[in-house]
């Protein structure tokens, strides 16, 4: 797979660490788990869009676009880099949320991404639950045309052909680690929503001939819909490295038995799991995506779904900005806001 075929840009802390988590491996008596620390990518606190935006934003750069355009729910992370990578290049941004929770807790309306969005210079529109983003997406792509601006519009969570490259890379970064630390890896586990991610490491990996499975927690869509739209990319995007026949359909497996409620809304397992990582390995996950996609894997694992002598991979999509969005969830986790020990 020879990606420098395709423009691209260096955006990224590239190459991420692929780490051990000794703590939570013990803890759960599981797998030996690790972990692949794609919230150290850079731009604005980093996370998994950075890989895509390095292929999406030296496409737009090619096509002369001076404006980006772009959509998410309130407390989008791919947004925030979004808005990051503008920014660094000296392009116009207009950042476009859905209204998908209905939250109406201040920290979520503008803490966390929202904030940083704004911090960064990329003006905001929002919009009710249900909007089709794509279609009020290239409303304000043909705004920007009518004041003479060249516009370049990227699907939510960067997830076409053309960002799923950004994950394609990541597959191979992994082998080449896992060759370097003599680690044999038998299972990828990620948190899957736009499939973009999912679609590049299991375009990847196969492409490769790894044997690696990848396993995708889903945060939105039920089962059938989310293996449907994963499987669909990665044949766009196995098809345009030259390789139409390298993903099969039962090679792109997701649960998606921890969304919960909906998308973006808190539940048990996810406030369990940022608790439970921050606290034996001080890692920060995010309340939307990684730690619904931990919740899953430490779910499984205390079901016994993975033999104790594996080594499992969890890629961490970043997006710790978030957490400041939701506060009141995790407030009975929390210890108290003063010390109230005193000394003898």
């Amino acid at each position: 797979m020879h990606l420098s075929k395709f423009p691209r840009l260096s955006l990224g802390h590239l190459n991420t660490p692929l780490e051990p988590m000794p703590r939570l491996s013990a803890l759960l008596k599981g797998p030996r788990l690790y972990i692949k620390r794609d919230d150290c990518t850079g731009l604005a606190t980093g996370g998994n869009k950075t890989r895509k935006l390095e292929f999406l934003m030296a496409d737009a750069l090619a096509q002369q676009a001076d404006t980006v355009i772009t959509q998410g729910a309130t407390q989008s992370n791919h947004a925030r880099q979004t808005a990051a990578a503008a920014a660094r290049l000296g392009l116009r941004c207009i950042i476009l949320l859905e209204d998908r929770t209905g939250n109406r807790d201040s920290n979520y309306l503008y803490s966390g991404n929202v904030f940083l969005e704004r911090l960064m210079g990329a003006p905001t529109r929002t919009y009710a639950a249900g909007t089709d983003m794509n279609a009020a997406m290239q409303a304000v792509a043909d705004e920007v045309r009518a004041a003479g601006g060249k516009p370049y519009v990227i699907p939510g969570g960067g997830s076409n052909r053309i960002g799923a490259l950004g994950y394609v890379n990541c597959a191979m970064e992994i082998l080449v680690q896992a060759n370097q630390q003599n680690l044999v890896v038998h299972r990828v586990v990620h948190a899957t929503g736009s499939a973009g991610t999912q679609a590049g490491l299991v375009t990847g990996f196969d492409g490769m001939n790894s044997g690696i499975g990848v396993l995708g927690i889903g945060v939105r869509a039920p089962k059938e819909a989310q293996e449907a739209s994963v499987y669909r990319l990665a044949c766009e995007t196995a098809a345009q490295l030259g390789m139409p026949d390298a993903v099969k359909r039962e090679r792109v497996i997701a649960n998606c038995d921890y969304v919960g409620d909906g998308y973006g809304l808190p539940t048990p397992g996810m406030i369990e799991a940022v608790t439970l990582v921050a606290q034996t390995e001080g890692i920060l996950l995010d309340p939307v995506y990684s730690g619904k996609g931990m919740a899953g894997l430490i779910d499984l694992i205390r079901k016994g779904h993975f033999d104790r002598d594996e080594n499992v991979v969890f890629v961490h999509t970043g997006g710790s900005a978030a957490l400041f969005g939701y506060l009141e969830p995790f407030a009975s986790q929390l210890a108290p806001a003063t010390d109230t020990r005193t000394s003898a």
